[in-house]
């Protein structure tokens, strides 16, 4: 299966992603997903773990059949708008980007935390999780934000991504997570 991206108005992204699974037959294309990513907030000395889109606009889909499955999108009416107002795109995602985002989210297509440890003065010493795949590619660390940017290649041009990351500190203070509009405790 090839991966190709989609092109959507930002905040759009899963309202796309659930017109395609309802109205384009299943065997025109293995999975269509939006990839999301955690964050780490801090709040009054509590750390909450937030989700967001990793990357605002794009819609991915799987598929070995992209001339049927592009003809098929046209019949979406949310597609059939962006390709008539010329805003619509159909790009090919190279193996090794594919493969490469594979590696760092999960199954659920989410971008976990990332647990990193420092000196004390800002150097990394050890990186679990996500990142571990990538840490030749940080560009900056933000400690404090809880983040850091990678550069990354996708859709055939270097960007750099905001990778969320969670220190010594916050997981002995403990992590609160979000779901459904409640915060659970790790």
């Amino acid at each position: 299966m090839m991966w190709y991206v989609l092109q959507t108005r930002t905040g759009e992204e899963e309202k796309l992603e659930g017109l395609i699974k309802r109205m384009v037959p299943k065997d025109l294309y293995g999975e269509c997903f939006v990839i999301c990513q955690e964050q780490l907030w801090r709040r009054r000395q509590q750390n909450f773990v937030h989700v967001k889109r990793a990357f605002p606009g794009y819609v991915f889909i799987t598929s070995k059949e992209p001339k049927a499955l592009f003809f098929c999108l046209k019949q979406v009416p949310a597609m059939a708008r962006m390709i008539v107002d010329d805003e619509f795109s159909f790009l090919f995602v190279e193996r090794e980007e594919a493969e490469f985002l594979k590696e760092i989210m999960d199954e659920s297509h989410v971008i976990r935390l990332s647990y990193m440890l420092t000196d004390g003065r800002g150097q990394i010493q050890k990186v679990s999780g996500p990142l571990k795949a990538c840490a030749d590619r940080i560009v900056t660390c933000r400690y404090g934000k809880r983040h850091v940017l990678v550069r990354l290649k996708l859709l055939g041009k270097e960007k750099t991504v905001l990778l969320g990351i969670v220190l010594k500190e916050d997981v002995d203070r403990g992590i609160r997570y979000e779901k459904a509009g409640q915060w659970l405790e790790e």
